[in-house]
């Protein structure tokens, strides 16, 4: 097997350290790969801890990974500890839900869905402990008429810890009958970050729903890994005696939601990507003028006997070195800002605020007024209380592949006219 060369990496690294006194500084190259894949590189990390959370918190509260649906009452328990014990479950539950109308003290109404679990959930599931935060009160659903409210609900109907509400099931108000008057005391407020359901939810004990809802009884289970959930479906159906048709996993929930955000996710890569490609074009162009400007060298190099594709790989080693420079970078930098996204805000909002108060002294003091402090992501405007990055490995490969190839191709494509140099009409000239 030939090895490349000495001669050609030496030569290339000159070509990248000094330049030409006419054609653009491959640092401006390196500069343009690395700020693309810095920008990418953060903006799809923070997009993950968006979506992931949401997804999160979707798939822990309320869709789980896989359901069971239609379960007697009295075989729920049985059944969820059975499953319990299989291979690759970490969690099932059984639950039921149905829609309601709850008034508060103020006669304020809303209408809610009304989830209905066994007091002792959170010890069964810890990934809907974690997602469940509460802000007043705890997860005390031991008694008949004890309800858990969002906090955002719980705002809107005007009603702290202890305050009583009275609730009417949606299905007794127009299934026919004179429904009765139901009457909870709020035994805890929780927030789980997602806005549908801290405006929506709430949560009663299961008995409790069964008797107002009539609904039959669902199975939630929870996987070690939810990507396994076709499996985990064949399983069952392989070791249960329960038709297929009662079971789902959480693909079949939130679909169009779930294909939104992978679209969103999709787009966006498109969307900044973009950058590659107008840097790509920068070095292609850089390149093509340096193959120009260096007509005599490759003619003198031509005329000691290197042939055109050792001469190639000269100004193709020159773009391996600038994508390499280039997507190294800023994929170091792009990992150091998303792993500490909260530190770069904070900075940023105290260099913005210390501008800010500045100004504030200015006008205070010659016009009489000032402006407020600045907030990145300000919860005033945003759902949020902290900003959140989660890096995905597979993409950041992608990321950095995609600003290392654009160099890369870049410099292969320009170099294309060595081959057309001819050496003794190079000499000659000069």
């Amino acid at each position: 097997m030939k090895t490349l060369p000495l001669w050609i990496g030496f030569v290339a690294s000159r070509y990248v350290r000094r330049g030409r006194k006419n054609s653009p500084s491959p640092v401006f190259a390196i500069l343009g790969i690395a700020t693309g894949v810095l920008a990418l590189t953060v903006i799809i990390s923070v997009m993950n801890g968006f979506q992931l959370s949401f997804i999160e918190s979707i798939l822990e509260i309320s869709s789980y990974h896989v359901r069971i649906s239609d379960v007697p009452p009295e075989e729920a328990d049985s059944l969820a500890d059975e499953l319990r014990d299989f291979p690759g479950f970490v969690a099932a539950l059984p639950f039921c839900e149905f829609q309601a109308l709850v008034r508060g003290v103020q006669s304020s109404q809303r209408g809610m869905l009304i989830r209905a679990l066994p007091p002792a959930a959170l010890e069964k599931d810890k990934g809907l402990a974690a997602r469940l935060e509460f802000e007043a009160g705890s997860f005390n659903i031991a008694g008949d008429r004890s309800i858990l409210l969002g906090t955002e609900l719980a705002r809107s109907l005007a009603v702290r810890l202890g305050d009583e509400i009275t609730l009417f099931s949606i299905d007794d108000l127009f299934g026919g009958g004179r429904p009765g008057v139901n009457t909870f005391t709020v035994t805890g407020i929780f927030r789980t970050g997602y806005y549908e359901y801290d405006m929506t939810l709430g949560f009663v004990n299961l008995e409790t729903g069964l008797r107002l809802s009539g609904e039959e009884t669902v199975v939630g289970l929870k996987l070690r890994n939810r990507w396994q959930d076709s499996a985990a479906l064949a399983g069952l159906v392989s070791r249960l005696s329960i038709p297929p048709e009662r079971m789902s996993s959480w693909r079949d929930y939130n679909r169009a939601y779930f294909g939104a955000l992978r679209t969103e996710k999709l787009f966006m890569f498109i969307l900044v990507g973009l950058i590659f490609i107008v840097v790509g074009l920068n070095i292609f162009q850089g390149r093509r003028r340096a193959v120009l400007e260096r007509r005599e060298e490759i003619g003198l190099l031509r005329a000691v006997g290197a042939g055109d594709f050792s001469v190639r790989l000269i100004f193709v080693w020159d773009g391996f070195l600038t994508g390499l420079c280039g997507a190294g970078t800023g994929m170091i930098l792009g990992l150091l800002i998303a792993g500490n996204i909260a530190v770069f805000f904070s900075i940023i909002e105290g260099i913005v605020n210390g501008f800010i108060e500045v100004a504030n002294y200015f006008f205070g003091s010659f016009f009489g007024f000032g402006m407020g402090n600045f907030a990145v992501f300000s919860p005033a405007e945003f759902y949020i209380k902290e900003i959140s990055a989660r890096i995905i490995p597979l993409e950041v490969f992608l990321i950095f592949m995609f600003g290392f190839l654009s160099a890369l191709l870049a410099a292969w494509f320009a170099s294309g006219r060595v081959s057309r140099t001819n050496p003794a009409e190079v000499l000659r000239d000069e």
